[in-house]
């Protein structure tokens, strides 16, 4: 899937852009990432990667999601070191958000009221239904008008920066990785619980489509007709 897309945005837009996430989740397909046939097969000098958060630590930390990135697939494949384009992590949270929002602003040419669109962002789903570092009852949860803004929260319980659902939900499409039983209930929320407010739930593209990819430790609470239509 993300071989198809990389190669039909760049034969058809020039490059392919896309957002990803941090966690245990996701590095299994990082990894791929890094591997044959995938490190051949991806059109990598077309490729940008872009952060949908990350915490404000050192990138030599286990915790920080452009480390791991790093480590597991950005270092093996030949990607220009220029359409990497990681959160400033290093600076004062609030400065980082700023700082990241100009240089997406900058990067999608865009001087609208509206938000860009990447081409794919990669999400994923904590215990209590976080989805980027977009925690339940934060204030960053309404923010209509910032593209990233500094959060404080998660485990660890430490500044991140992290893009806004405005960006989010105007991506062309979005793809949920869930694993693991430890996200059996929350799945089950998401999905069955209509009247939960999330902020995984609040995932509603304007214009893109939603993809969920939960393993079966994950999708063991969820109705057969749910886990048909969604997995």
């Amino acid at each position: 899937m993300f071989s198809k897309r990389a190669r039909d945005c760049v034969a058809n837009h020039g490059r392919f852009t896309v957002a990803i996430s941090g966690g245990s989740t996701p590095r299994p397909l990082h990894r791929l990432l890094g591997q044959e046939p995938y490190r051949s097969d991806i059109p990598w000098t077309g490729t940008h990667f872009f952060w949908v958060d990350d915490r404000c630590v050192p990138e030599t930390s286990p915790a920080s999601n452009v480390g791991a990135a790093r480590k597991d697939f950005l270092d093996h494949i030949p990607i220009p070191t220029s359409q990497v384009h990681p959160m400033p992590v290093a600076a004062p949270p609030e400065d980082g958000a700023r700082q990241y929002e100009q240089d997406l602003r900058e990067f999608f040419m865009w001087d609208k009221s509206d938000f860009p669109a990447f081409d794919l962002i990669f999400l994923g789903i904590g215990q209590d239904g976080h989805t980027a570092s977009l925690f339940p009852g934060h204030d960053a949860l309404d923010e209509r008008k910032r593209w990233v803004v500094a959060v404080k929260g998660g485990n660890p319980n430490v500044s991140r920066l992290t893009m806004t659902l405005p960006v989010l939900n105007r991506a062309r499409e979005i793809v949920f990785l869930v694993s693991g039983k430890g996200k059996a209930a929350v799945t089950k929320a998401v999905f069955d619980e209509s009247s939960t407010r999330l902020p995984a739930q609040r995932i509603q593209p304007t214009k893109g489509r939603v993809i969920w990819l939960v393993d079966r430790q994950a999708s063991t609470l969820l109705s057969k007709e749910i886990t048909h239509v969604k997995r």
